[in-house]
């Protein structure tokens, strides 16, 4: 049984400057001015139709996050709809190998790694509870793909925790919509624990789309 935390990856690498200029271009073409601009121009135009409310037209840049999390969380980030995605399916994908767990951030007691039962009574009973009841899935799903089982009948075993990688892309307005509400204190924790990094690393690379104060 594998164990490991949530992470994200930003695969969209180069969209800082060519959105904010594909923005700017884009937008210019409301009001016919795009002789105004410059090498400079972009992020003081944007800025400002921001200022003003006119969100879509930084629909036309977009970015694309691959998401390590747990089955549960990924049910969450798919109701949004203005979205594609690309997710690990577990109809397909045969965990015979054995199963990967997210760790939920309050079990702060359990590292990532590869465990076995030897090593759950180290852990606080709570976190033995979450520990056990994975290898207990795990063995679930294994026999049953012993006795004939598919995949995709045996996975009726695995629970929410169960790690799943999902490749979300939106524009920026959706983007701008997602961390407004899965930032947010009502947002589930273990959302929080991976949307929170993702838009302080969206803010560091292109702060005047993803400034939301």
């Amino acid at each position: 049984m594998i164990l490991i935390k949530p992470s994200f990856e930003i695969m969209t690498k180069t969209f800082s400057n060519d959105a904010l200029n594909l923005i700017e271009k884009a937008g210019r073409t409301c009001y016919k001015s795009e002789d105004k601009i410059t090498s400079k121009s972009a992020k003081k135009f944007v800025k400002d139709i921001l200022k003003r409310g006119h969100e879509s037209v930084i629909e036309h840049s977009a970015m694309t996050v691959k998401f390590i999390c747990d089955r549960g969380v990924s049910h969450e980030i798919v109701r949004h709809r203005l979205c594609a995605f690309s997710q690990e399916s577990t109809r397909y994908v045969n965990y015979k190998g054995g199963c990967t767990f997210v760790i939920p951030f309050w079990c702060d007691k359990i590292e990532s790694g590869e465990y076995d039962i030897t090593y759950f009574s180290k852990k606080p009973k709570d976190q033995q509870t979450w520990m056990t009841a994975m290898s207990e899935a795990e063995d679930s799903y294994k026999y049953l793909l012993s006795l004939g089982w598919s995949p995709q009948q045996a996975r009726a075993v695995l629970p929410n925790s169960t790690k799943t990688e999902i490749v979300v892309t939106a524009n920026f307005r959706e983007w701008r919509h997602i961390f407004k509400l899965r930032c947010s204190k009502a947002a589930h924790p273990q959302m929080r624990e991976i949307m929170i990094p993702l838009l302080k690393e969206c803010q560091e690379t292109i702060p005047v789309i993803f400034d939301l104060n």
